[in-house]
């Protein structure tokens, strides 16, 4: 998440939401979002409502939920999806930045 706040201002001159879901409980996850100031939405998924829905996996063996991706249109069109298969398996977001200048051309 510290590349995504890094790069933020980037992202918001794109004009994109982002939007990190996570699977602690609200309260544990208001603590962390508030600790490393993150800038962008949050929403905590315990029950891993969110996860399901966008088949992201969970692997114990590899730490618990496993990073995923997504760039969703205005129109509410997954343009982009990407399933990490370890902790550190993260587009880098020049990746995800030219993957939005590409759907919103000037």
């Amino acid at each position: 998440m510290s590349q995504l706040r890094d790069e933020y201002k980037e992202f918001i001159d794109r004009e994109t939401v982002v939007i990190v879901v996570g699977p602690e409980k609200p309260g544990s996850f208001r603590n962390f979002w508030t600790k490393n100031k993150l800038p962008f939405i949050g929403l905590p998924d315990p029950k891993h409502t969110v996860l399901k829905l966008y088949g992201q996996q969970i692997k114990m063996f590899k730490f618990g939920r496993m990073p995923a991706q997504a760039i969703i249109d205005k129109a509410g069109v997954v343009n982009y999806v990407h399933y990490g298969k370890s902790m550190s398996d993260i587009p880098e977001n020049a990746e995800l930045l030219e993957i939005l200048d590409s759907l919103n051309p000037n």
